[in-house]
């Protein structure tokens, strides 16, 4: 079991790896907003491991805690909608085309 655990997540960090040179590559931006990203993921073994934890630190990611068994409560309504209700606070739509 703790082999199986630790390839998990050995795999999840190069996943993560992965993630952020493909956002250097692919978004120059991304550097010019200083590496920031938010990430989300649940509280799975691999994704809470040591050296993950370990690896997220020196990317400097904001990393967004999801409440364990509460799979009704996303901290996404919280983060992301939120800023979205900010900017859409004052607007009025007369329409449905005019909401698109």
């Amino acid at each position: 079991m703790i082999f199986n655990l630790r390839i998990k997540n050995v795999r999840y960090r190069l996943q993560l790896m992965r993630l952020s040179r493909a956002l250097k590559e692919k978004r120059p931006l991304y550097a010019q907003r200083h590496d920031k990203v938010i990430l989300l993921h649940d509280n799975a073994r691999p994704h809470v491991a040591k050296p993950v934890k370990t690896y997220l630190e020196t990317l400097k990611w904001e990393v967004l805690t999801h409440p364990p068994y509460s799979p009704d409560i996303a901290p996404s309504d919280f983060h992301l909608f939120r800023s979205m209700a900010h900017g859409l606070a004052d607007r009025r739509f007369h329409s449905y085309e005019d909401a698109q």
